[in-house]
């Protein structure tokens, strides 16, 4: 984003940056803030939230500042007006504080998340996150929420859905007609738990069940949820296609995208245009791709001496997603220009359901995203409504109150929910809003 950094180098020359406070600082949220902190002209991390304090005081210690310690959004807000950092195990009175321009949000939870996006929207702060689970649940009714009270809320740069949404945007700029937006993975195994992915985990500093969600499939299910969100397209069966060009086996040589658009092509034209899904075991790995189309022979001349091929389709291509690297970027494109990277404008159109990842039994507990009970797999959210499917983020620390099938979606009808929660709430309202009253029930 080129305008960005003249934008930010305008704020810092003037004494005016960017105040962001960050909430969750895990893997992803201590990387953010670390790059704030080290490389962002213009911006300034002035609250950090965690609800284990320790890990939050590291974060901002990591990169030299000693923080002060908070109990409520006033004492927050005393500590930014004083020039420091305040950290505090609250996120909710981190997003009620004054002094604080963006909130992002990180924590990869539900029900906490939920409350401290709407705690950020009340106060009037524009919301940035990198909670697909959360977005991918009742993005569309935050969103709602949001503009309803003046304020952005948006996915973040960074994370594979907004390079999506980026590229998306750079095709559409330049006259070709996106048909699918893609992801690319190099390992798809529904099966996988903590335990298998733990050796992994640990080598990269991150926690097993997180890289779990990413073996699974639950995580690219919310992640391409949330771009069909924004964009009004839908997944072409449950479960996307999936195209598989590893052979099972993640070590083999990466097969080239280029080479894969007419398996692509085949699936668009068999199920329709506007599609959202993946291929595993294809380069640039791990990227995103835009496939799209163009209808002008004259134009399509002119792509092919620019090597893309004659089309009508053409296959675009981002090899990498930055993560923490690129947040401030969303931040920027938030406060400076209204811009929102990816948010669910087209509303509820795919969602993320609940598969059993073994045979469950009555008085079995749900207890994550990437556990040992289930995986999330992407579905219309028309065919969620009329089948009663259960939502995985619903269905966290739900109880099974009959046998469910390996393998085999879960339904409201499976399980017990726990009493008085805030998603169960927003979904409802969600569900009401947009006219999906058989979830609401």
């Amino acid at each position: 984003m080129i305008i960005i950094d003249q934008a930010l180098a305008r704020r810092e020359a003037e004494g005016k940056p960017i105040r962001v406070g960050l909430v969750g600082t895990g893997f992803m949220g201590a990387g953010i803030v670390r790059q704030i902190v080290t490389a962002t002209k213009g911006m300034r991390i002035v609250a950090v939230a965690n609800r284990h304090i320790a890990t939050a005081i590291q974060a901002v210690q990591d990169v030299g500042i000693e923080p002060l310690l908070c109990d409520s959004a006033q004492a927050i807000s005393r500590v930014i007006s004083s020039g420091y950092v305040a950290v505090t195990r609250d996120g909710e009175a981190l997003a009620s504080a004054d002094g604080i321009d963006v909130v992002v949000e990180v924590t990869g939870s539900i029900d906490y998340a939920a409350g401290v996006v709407l705690a950020a929207i009340s106060a009037g702060k524009h919301v940035v996150q990198m909670n697909a689970e959360l977005d991918g649940t009742v993005g569309p009714i935050l969103y709602a929420k949001a503009r309803s009270a003046g304020v952005t809320y948006t996915f973040s740069d960074g994370d594979q859905p907004g390079v999506q949404m980026n590229l998306l945007r750079f095709v559409q700029g330049i006259g070709v007609t996106p048909v699918m937006c893609g992801n690319i993975k190099g390992l798809h195994d529904p099966h996988r738990t903590p335990e298998t992915q733990r050796a992994f985990a640990e080598k990269w500093g991150q926690k097993p069940v997180m890289v779990s969600s990413f073996a699974d499939g639950c995580k690219i299910s919310y992640e391409q949820a949330i771009v069909a969100n924004g964009t009004g397209f839908r997944v072409a069966q449950r479960g996307m296609v999936g195209l598989d060009f590893s052979g099972g086996d993640p070590t083999a040589p990466l097969f080239p995208l280029d080479e894969a658009l007419p398996q692509l092509v085949e699936i668009i034209e068999e199920h329709g245009e506007g599609l959202v899904d993946y291929v595993v075991g294809c380069r640039p790995a791990p990227g995103v791709f835009v496939i799209g189309r163009h209808d002008d022979p004259r134009q399509r001349h002119f792509l092919n001496l620019y090597k893309l091929g004659p089309g009508p389709y053409y296959c675009f291509q981002t090899p990498y997603h930055l993560c923490h690297f690129e947040v401030p970027n969303s931040i920027a494109r938030v406060c400076l220009f209204g811009d929102s990277v990816l948010a669910p404008t087209a509303g509820p159109r795919v969602g993320v359901v609940a598969a059993a990842k073994k045979d469950l039994r009555p008085g079995d507990t749900i207890t994550e995203f990437g556990g040992f009970e289930a995986y999330g797999v992407a579905e219309n959210y028309d065919v969620i409504e009329r089948d009663r499917l259960l939502p995985m983020g619903i269905a966290l620390d739900a109880t099974l109150i009959r046998p469910v099938p390996k393998d085999h979606v879960l339904t409201y009808a499976d399980v017990s929910l726990p009493k008085d929660r805030l998603i169960d709430n927003l979904y409802a309202q969600q569900s009401r809003r947009f006219g999906h009253n058989t979830l609401a029930a």
